[in-house]
């Protein structure tokens, strides 16, 4: 009897161990997800990782200097803020540019001088909870390929002979091919050119999960997409590039620089391959690390690209 009574109370103590010790695994992989939700994508937080600000140079004011304010209110309801610069001639071509994580509009200055050049009116959005427009979290293009959609239905409603490009770097290449998908995307849009951005928000914090914490997917990573999905309404694997890109007809142009290490040289197969849109094209450039695939090769970039648009937008 007594050997029975001790049984049952080592078992209970065991019992009461383990529970003891999911409890603080449970709270440990909780602060883990919680940890990673804010690094990433709250802004306050001091995360950032991808300032994403390679074209401050010289032009780096060009679209604060020519730009005029231009703001829309989400489908979510967030007051959110562009530089719009429009051609001094009459043209119905207009570029849409998506600017990377970490960044503002004005570091597209570059890119937007060029399209600008070449006949196009410019919009620059500051993607959401980025510079003036409204948000608390970063969703990394997902909830931003809304926005998107949003910015050229109202060029269209502006011009509705508008013929539109939507570009877009790092986050903001993502965010392109993401729009890629949409079905109420405006029929004006014409064609797409993403440079560098990543297959989905999983296999980019994947990569960056264990880059910068030596840390592995499971279970870390599905406590973050986890935290997401309750504090910002998506989780990591369904905000995939990849499979926006099979919902797609429109002309894409893929850019990547092959010593990308941040949004790995690899993903530009995935996207390329994944795209549904009989007119695509890639384009990789040799000596490039990530968002540097222009400045590297600036005449086989511009060349590639004009000759693109030159298919597709009048």
């Amino acid at each position: 009897m007594e050997k029975s009574v001790k049984k049952r109370r080592a078992g209970r103590i065991a019992l009461i161990v383990l529970a003891v010790l999911l409890v603080l695994a449970a709270g440990a992989l909780a602060f883990a997800g919680n940890y990673l939700f804010h690094f990433a994508l709250d802004p306050q937080a001091g995360g950032m990782i991808d300032g994403g600000d390679w074209e401050q140079d010289a032009q780096g004011t060009w679209l604060q200097e020519n730009g005029e304010d231009r703001w829309l209110t989400s489908h979510d309801g967030l007051n959110l803020h562009a530089l719009y610069v429009p051609q001094e001639a009459e043209s119905h071509r207009y570029a849409l540019l998506c600017h990377g994580y970490g960044s503002i509009p004005q570091s597209m200055s570059k890119t937007a001088a060029q399209f600008y050049d070449m006949g196009f009116h410019i919009l620059a959005p500051a993607a959401r909870a980025h510079e003036r427009s409204g948000g608390t979290y970063v969703s990394m293009g997902w909830l931003e390929r809304r926005d998107i959609v949003a910015w050229a239905n109202t060029l269209a409603e502006q011009d509705p002979e508008a013929e539109i490009m939507l570009f877009g770097i790092s986050m903001g290449g993502a965010t392109v091919m993401m729009t890629a998908g949409e079905a109420d995307l405006s029929p004006n849009v014409k064609c797409i050119i993403e440079d560098c951005g990543y297959s989905s928000v999983w296999d980019e914090f994947a990569g960056q999960l264990q880059e910068m914490f030596g840390l592995p997917t499971f279970p870390v990573l599905d406590a973050a997409s986890l935290v997401t999905q309750v504090r910002a309404g998506f989780g990591f694997k369904e905000a995939s590039a990849a499979e926006q890109l099979k919902k797609t007809s429109l002309p894409m142009l893929f850019i990547h620089g092959e010593e990308d290490t941040f949004v790995p040289y690899a993903m530009l197969d995935v996207v390329y391959n994944a795209c549904a849109s009989p007119d695509k094209e890639r384009l990789s450039v040799p000596g490039a690390a990530h968002g540097e695939a222009s400045g590297v090769a600036p005449e086989l970039y511009w060349s590639t690209v004009e000759d693109f648009l030159s298919r597709y937008i009048g």
